[in-house]
This record gives C-alpha cells, structure tokens and sequence, in this order.
C-alpha cells in the first residue's frame, strides 16, 4: 500500500498515478482530482477544505 502525495489516502498496488519531476521528485496520485490540485493547479493539501489529511 502506497500513499497519495496530495489527500494521504491508501492507494492499492497496481492503480493511481506516479509522476516523476525532472529533478527526481516522485508524486503519487489516487485519482486525477489530486493530481490536477497539486499540478496544474499548485494548491496545497493543508489549505484544501476535502483533504482528511
């Protein structure tokens, strides 16, 4: 069991999405709701009202 680098969730093996920066950075996404929070929009987990984390 994986974590969600943007909510904290359990991410079973095999589903969700690694994306890698190009200074070696590895984030782990359970669906495209983080991802596109953390990426494209640069928000951060803490000050995100849905995140339990």
């Amino acid at each position: 069991m994986r974590t969600c680098s943007f909510c904290g969730e359990q991410i079973q093996e095999g589903t969700g999405t690694m994306y890698v920066k190009k200074d070696g950075t590895i984030y782990l996404f359970c669906s495209s709701k983080c991802e596109k929070n953390r990426i494209k929009l640069g928000r951060v987990s803490r000050k995100v009202k849905w995140v339990k984390k």
